[in-house]
């Protein structure tokens, strides 16, 4: 059945945002990963369990306001594999830091897009959507996770690496 809400709202929009609805899982998933990895007591880095699990959270929130949104415009949710995260154990903070800048690179890289086919469909309304909830924080989360690589590379591991996760982290 055919929403009755719908209305300038091209398929290739509809498209485009159950991909990023996707990928949003997709890095909440991988944060929840990172989050449990921390959490081991093998590991035992509570304040950096604390922040992925944040991270994770925030991730889902991202999905459900698109799925929302989608609802709002009468297109349609189409559910999708979410794929687990490729590495799970990690030899260090950095090295999840990294991982973590990168995926919020992808994600960035993808709403980017996701911009581009809104504007491509003349619907100025995702368009203001995606950038007024999405593009300034992902751009301040690719700068958040920059300086903690940044500081990590420079604090070195162990000592350093055992201060940053308990002085960065623990807000």
């Amino acid at each position: 059945m055919e929403s009755l809400a719908r209305q300038n709202f091209a398929r290739e929009c509809e498209a485009a945002i159950n991909r990023q609805i996707n990928m949003e899982l997709e890095a909440s998933y991988a944060y929840f990963a990172f989050a449990n990895y921390f959490d081991q007591d093998t590991v035992a880095e509570p304040h950096a369990a604390k922040f992925f699990r944040e991270q994770s959270h925030e991730e889902r929130e991202h999905a459900e306001k698109l799925a929302h949104y989608q609802n709002l415009r009468g297109g349609r949710v189409a559910y999708q594999d979410v794929k687990k995260p490729p590495k799970t154990t990690f030899a260090s903070l950095q090295e999840v830091m990294e991982v973590a800048l990168q995926m919020e690179k992808s994600v960035n890289e993808s709403l980017l897009q996701l911009h581009s086919v809104a504007s491509s469909n003349n619907d100025p309304a995702l368009a203001d959507f995606i950038e007024t909830e999405y593009l300034h924080e992902q751009v301040k989360s690719i700068k958040q996770f920059a300086d903690y690589v940044t500081q990590l590379k420079r604090n070195g591991p162990n000592l350093g690496e055992y201060l940053f996760e308990r002085l960065s982290l623990k807000e």
